[in-house]
């Protein structure tokens, strides 16, 4: 017969089985943290990018033989890009720390009453170094856009 004592043998497997739920629960803790920095650098990323995508999309949408100009604007550059012979386009630019847009006729003045807010930026620049070469400026950095209508192979 057995008399009721203590057993060694259950204290050490009561120890090992907490320290695996305790090794499990660091791991998961760690985990996840580590998940949501890489989705939360994944997002951050995504967001910067997200207006030069934007722009680099608007020329290539339209993108024919003399449609992309660089005209002067109230504050800085405005990219006026044609849509075909119409004589309406999207025109860019810059407007109290905002970049908006607006499509209406290449000739008429700029009303930024009619405008659409794309983003927030501080910095707005357009350069055209090339026929077939397109530098956009923004906070978050320089795209450059090749045109293909211009002899470029339309690559970014």
């Amino acid at each position: 017969m057995r008399t009721k004592g203590k057993n060694p043998m259950s204290f050490f497997t009561i120890a090992i089985v907490g320290l695996f739920l305790a090794g499990f629960f660091l791991l998961v803790v760690f985990g996840a943290r580590s998940y949501g920095q890489t989705a939360g650098m994944q997002s951050d990323h995504m967001e910067m990018r997200a207006l030069t995508a934007y722009i680099a999309t608007s020329v290539a949408e339209s993108d024919e033989a003399d449609s992309v100009r660089i005209t002067d604007g109230p504050e800085g550059p405005v990219l006026v890009i044609a849509d075909g012979n119409t004589g309406y386009g999207k025109r860019i630019w810059q407007r109290e720390g905002h970049l908006v847009e607006d499509y209406a006729e290449i000739s008429e003045g700029l009303s930024g009453d009619q405008a659409n807010v794309i983003a927030e930026t501080s910095v707005f620049e357009v350069e055209r170094p090339a026929a077939d070469r397109l530098i956009v400026t923004t906070d978050e950095g320089r795209t450059l856009i090749t045109l293909r209508s211009e002899g470029g192979d339309g690559g970014e």
